[in-house]
């Protein structure tokens, strides 16, 4: 899900970004968006834009440092998944363990054992690349909508690509939107 709030929190402002005729205020968007953007917070709530950022106060130089850290309040748009909230997505790529769905900014697994309830082939081919159930006939490729369950988080706030989310479509009203229309 989608939010805009805003925030406040703390940017380190470094000594050469420090001149005569240049403002602090100059500096401060540029700062922002390298240190809030692309990363999660203490929340797991991933960050994917930043904007109106303010000065607030008067920033601290820590002795010994030399840069400011100054305060900043900011609008930001923040992208929040919860655990068994269902989420619409795409599959991104098929791969040997199951397909990836990319699901707002962040890629999941959609395991190869949660996907139907029966055995499913994996076809890694050039061309087609594909999982299938053996006895439905039902299948997902790269680009197939699907709808699914978020059944785990494992969030990495020093290296956001290293998350690992896992997907699950074994319920009802879950699965590639192709197959849910039928069963309707």
């Amino acid at each position: 899900m989608y939010s805009l709030v805003t925030r406040d929190d703390t940017i380190r402002i470094p000594a050469e970004y420090i001149r005569a005729g240049r403002k602090l205020e100059d500096h401060i968007d540029e700062l922002a968006y390298d240190a809030f953007e692309g990363r999660f917070d203490e929340n797991e709530n991933y960050t994917l834009l930043t904007f109106d950022h303010e000065a607030v106060d008067r920033g601290r130089i820590i002795h010994g440092d030399g840069a400011i850290y100054q305060n900043v309040r900011f609008k930001a748009l923040i992208f929040t998944m919860e655990n068994n909230e269902v989420v619409d997505g795409a599959v991104s790529e098929i791969s040997e363990y199951g397909a990836f769905v990319r699901i707002g900014p962040i890629e999941a697994l959609l395991h190869k054992s949660q996907i139907l309830d029966e055995p499913v082939q994996v076809s890694l081919g050039i061309q087609n690349k594909r999982i299938e159930g053996s006895q439905s006939g039902k299948y997902l490729e790269e680009g197939t909508p699907v709808r699914s369950r978020i059944v785990s988080k494992s969030i990495n706030q020093n290296d956001p690509r290293s998350s690992k989310i896992g997907l699950n479509c074994k319920m009802d009203g879950l699965g590639a939107f192709d197959s849910l229309e039928e069963a309707d």
